[in-house]
């Protein structure tokens, strides 16, 4: 299940999910969607029960592939899981608020 970069940005800003980015930790630094959460996909697992299972989650990574896999892996979990779609190019590309770049990683 994927949101558009609006989507995502829609349910974020009105407190209905929570963004989680996958991305490793250099890749965070370099460029960020204000108010994600940073977990790097190696370390999902073990932050799963950090994550409230009765609120929607949308990962995010650079282009979508990593974010979707965790999103696999948390619905099959029974989460309300979603990819956004594109990953942060996507996002940034669509003019929302973004710190940093991610065009160099």
């Amino acid at each position: 299940m994927e949101l558009t970069p609006h989507e995502a940005a829609e349910r974020v800003a009105a407190g209905d999910a929570e963004l989680i980015d996958v991305r490793e930790a250099y890749e965070f630094d370099a460029g960020r969607i204000e108010g994600s959460r940073h977990v790097p996909l190696t370390e999902l697992a073990e932050f799963a029960q950090t994550i409230d299972p009765a609120r929607p989650v949308v990962f995010v990574c650079r282009v979508g592939g990593r974010s979707a896999m965790a999103t696999d892996a948390f619905r099959q979990a029974g989460f309300d899981a979603y990819n956004l779609a594109g990953g942060v190019l996507a996002w940034e590309r669509s003019g929302l608020p973004f710190t940093g770049s991610v065009a160099d990683h």
